[in-house]
């Protein structure tokens, strides 16, 4: 996310109209609902969890406790049991 000077890229009756509201501070404006990405989209991070939770369920399958697997992946039991719980369904 960048940051632009208004005056740069607003019609100055509409940057006098924010400036009524919100004067000299920061402001968020999110973008269009059919622009936003989906989390991970843009570096894989979903596809890893994904990948690293399948490992989990498969390990859990095969026998390994869930504390052994807490330890193995830096994660609290109580995660584990939750990425298992989200696996079975």
């Amino acid at each position: 996310m960048g940051y632009k000077n208004a005056i740069c890229v607003l019609p100055s009756d509409l940057l006098i109209a924010i400036q009524q509201h919100i004067d000299g501070e920061y402001i968020y404006i999110p973008r269009k609902a059919d622009n936003k990405k989906q989390w991970g989209e843009l570096k894989n991070s979903r596809h890893q969890l994904d990948k690293r939770n399948r490992a989990i369920f498969e390990e859990y399958l095969c026998g390994t406790a869930v504390e052994e697997l807490a330890e193995r992946y830096y994660l609290s039991p109580k995660t584990i049991y939750k990425i298992l719980s989200a696996m079975k369904k």
